[in-house]
């Protein structure tokens, strides 16, 4: 059943994908050969205007084909012979659809919370060693550590990230930017990081969930960003790096835990494709070739150049890294295949 789930997940958010690369399209005249919810052979097609409409027997996913999106054409609507910037809006649509995804799934989980809660500080316990070293009811956190808080959750990651107990503080005071340096939280019996203040509820109306949901968005994304780079910099193994074995793996636990603690499957579900589309719309932006971000930045590169670079070359550049692409997705899926057995 948690493979059957993941499919149909990343079923969901690929054809969000590229629902946001064709709407784009189509707005901006470009001739779009076919839009098809899955891939594989076909179980379904219609054909409106110059695109034909598919459905396929598998549901992974789905693809956007576009006139002159690997070649040169002679058709003047044609993706290679528009003007540089409707191009670059339909290779961004793709992640910002994911992106909004992650927001409306958010909105969803939000409004199905007991409350939503801000980064400003409620209440002390009594005794509160922050309190006594600057930290005042009212005060709203906006870093910690010179790391951006977005909501609650960022508060709490950056405590479990740090290897100390000491932290400094940014906070809006009254309309004022308040910095406090050197707050110790330390907890005197235990010597582990103790967070002895709250966090303030908000009401749950329509302005207070739009406004959260999109903060929480962002929280995703920034944490994201973050696993990437500490990707580059070497500081997460191979062991950490998870494919869609992987995610199945992720997707049963959850599921499961989700069972034991009393937790709606259907909130834990929908966590997880937050999660993913999220991640999936901000790895795609990167400038690898093959992905829309290595689309993007070719077009960049031919906006400041003020010249094409010439199709085959890009076609070939994206073929290569297409092909590191799936060596990686096979190392990946192997190393979860190893640690699903106990390898």
């Amino acid at each position: 059943m948690s493979i059957i789930l993941v499919i149909l997940i990343f079923g969901i958010i690929i054809t969000f994908h590229e629902f946001g690369h064709f709407i784009v399209a189509k707005l901006c005249k470009i001739t779009v050969n076919e839009f098809s919810v899955g891939m594989g052979p076909t179980l379904f097609k219609f054909v409106k205007g110059e695109t034909k409409y598919s459905i396929r027997l598998l549901p992974f996913g789905g693809f956007v084909s576009m006139e002159g999106e690997d070649s040169d054409s002679e058709d003047s609507n044609a993706f290679c012979n528009k003007h540089i910037l409707k191009r670059i809006a339909v290779v961004v649509a793709g992640s910002f659809m994911n992106l909004l995804l992650g927001f409306l799934v958010v909105l969803i989980l939000s409004g199905n919370q007991e409350y939503i809660t801000s980064n400003v500080i409620s209440q002390f316990e009594q005794g509160a060693q922050s309190q006594a070293q600057g930290l005042q009811v009212g005060d709203k956190i906006l870093k910690v550590n010179g790391s951006k808080t977005y909501v609650d959750n960022d508060i709490s990651y950056v405590f479990s990230k740090s290897n100390n107990a000491t932290f400094d503080f940014v906070v809006n005071r009254n309309g004022e930017k308040v910095l406090l340096s050197d707050v110790d939280l330390k907890d005197t019996q235990t010597g582990k990081i103790k967070i002895d203040f709250s966090i303030t509820a908000l009401e749950k109306n329509a302005p207070n969930l739009i406004d959260y949901s999109a903060r929480k968005t962002v929280s995703v994304a920034k944490l994201i960003w973050s696993s990437l780079a500490d990707m580059v910099k070497g500081k997460v193994s191979l062991d950490e790096v998870s494919g869609p074995i992987g995610v199945v793996q992720t997707v049963d636990d959850t599921i499961n835990s989700a069972k034991e603690n009393g937790i709606s499957i259907f909130d834990a579900i929908l966590t997880i494709i937050a999660f993913l589309t999220v991640n999936i719309g901000i790895f795609n932006l990167l400038p690898i070739p093959a992905l829309d971000g290595g689309r993007l930045l070719f077009l960049l590169i031919e906006f400041v150049i003020r010249r094409k670079i010439p199709a085959k070359y890009e076609t070939a550049i994206h073929l290569a890294g297409f092909g590191i692409l799936i060596i990686l997705t096979i190392i990946v899926a192997f190393n979860d295949i190893l640690k699903l057995i106990g390898v």
